[in-house]
């Protein structure tokens, strides 16, 4: 097992971008540790250039890659004191959730959009994989999962009253605001409160080994999707969106938030692509037609799959009956199976491509 010395002996060759010294001559290197094979590097940075941080950020991930039993790296590059800024795009120090191989963030810019939908049945089509799944509820304020996956009356029980135990469900995981309230009780929380309980779900929650945990996020770019990227590596986001104007409008949003913690986004599922009548079979898009396939190609992203409007899928989703396990054969279903093996495509080449590291 790697040491904190053998960690500082490779930061003192990492030189400042554009000078001769070293970080840890010049007094940077504010703290290090080492978790398992985990180096984490806190690092004052004395300018707000990002480039300069980018550039320090790698460095210092290369080197780490040279020091032997450590496989993984969480950089944070903090403000000087002095000064009170921060470099405006510096990932801060994540460090993984202990037994959890990938963590994927399902995201939309705006509300209404099928966000947890999509979130559930990705969920489930990943774990008829074969894959080990925990579904994260993150969004604190209108938690729907326990609705949807059928036990809105649930409660976790507790490890020594301080780990939370999930539910499971399905064969997966589950945590949720939901479990811990009442239908009639309001979530009415500031920020830190939403950021504490999210922190909470992460890392006080028995997760167990997963090969992946879905979390699904609330609606836009506030507290409590910051929190998730700037607690842990976030392996991807899939970003949820409908055709219409308005909503591809805020998938930019999305994505430069994703942008801002250097988290990279697997690609965009479009939901309520077109209206199937249950009675004649007519396809309408009345949302407009592929306007999600056109902002995916715009922003070099993949396509990822195309829902259409159904009622079955509503009314399987009120019941807490999900689609994808009640009607495998349903092409709503076959369309969640060819998202769920993108996205497991996707983490296997994120894998390849970051081990060793």
């Amino acid at each position: 097992m790697a040491t904190i010395d053998d960690v500082r002996r490779e930061l003192a060759l990492v030189r400042y971008p554009g000078y001769a010294r070293d970080i840890v001559s010049f007094g940077l290197v504010r703290d290090v540790a080492v978790r398992g094979d985990t180096a984490v590097v806190d690092v004052v940075m004395p300018s707000t250039n990002v480039d300069l941080a980018r550039a320090l950020d790698e460095s210092i991930r290369t080197r780490m890659t040279r020091v032997p039993g450590i496989a993984r790296v969480a950089v944070g590059l903090h403000p000087d004191p002095r000064d009170g800024k921060r470099p405006a795009s510096t990932a801060p120090a994540r460090a993984p959730l202990p037994g959890v191989a990938h963590i994927v963030a399902v995201a939309s810019g705006k509300g209404g959009v099928g966000k947890s939908t999509v979130a559930v049945n990705l969920a489930l089509a990943l774990q008829r994989r074969g894959l080990r799944v925990g579904l994260l509820d993150a969004d604190i304020h209108g938690p729907s999962v326990p609705l949807m996956t059928g036990v809105p009356d649930s409660r976790p029980s507790m490890v020594d009253g301080k780990k939370i135990l999930p539910i499971e469900r399905f064969g997966i995981k589950l945590v949720s605001m939901g479990f811990f309230l009442d239908d009639r009780s309001p979530v009415i929380w500031r920020g830190p409160m939403v950021m504490s309980i999210v922190r909470q779900f992460l890392k006080d929650v028995v997760w167990g080994h997963l090969d992946v945990l879905v979390v699904d996020l609330p609606p836009g770019t506030g507290d409590a999707q910051l929190t998730l990227l700037q607690e842990v590596p976030v392996s991807g986001g899939v970003i949820v969106t409908t055709p219409q104007d308005i909503a591809l409008q805020d998938v930019r949003r999305g994505i430069g938030m994703f942008a801002t913690v250097q988290t990279p986004v697997i690609g965009v599922v479009e939901n309520m692509s077109e209206y199937v009548c249950p009675h004649c079979g007519t396809h309408e898009p009345i949302f407009g037609a592929d306007g999600g396939r056109r902002e995916a190609e715009a922003l070099q992203l993949d396509l990822l799959g195309r829902i259409p409007l159904v009622s079955e899928l509503r009314e399987s989703m009120d019941r807490g009956a999900p689609l994808v396990l009640e009607r495998q054969d349903h092409p709503v279903s076959i369309a969640f199976a060819t998202i769920a093996e993108r996205v497991a495509a996707a983490l296997d080449d994120r894998r390849d491509h970051t081990e060793p590291r």
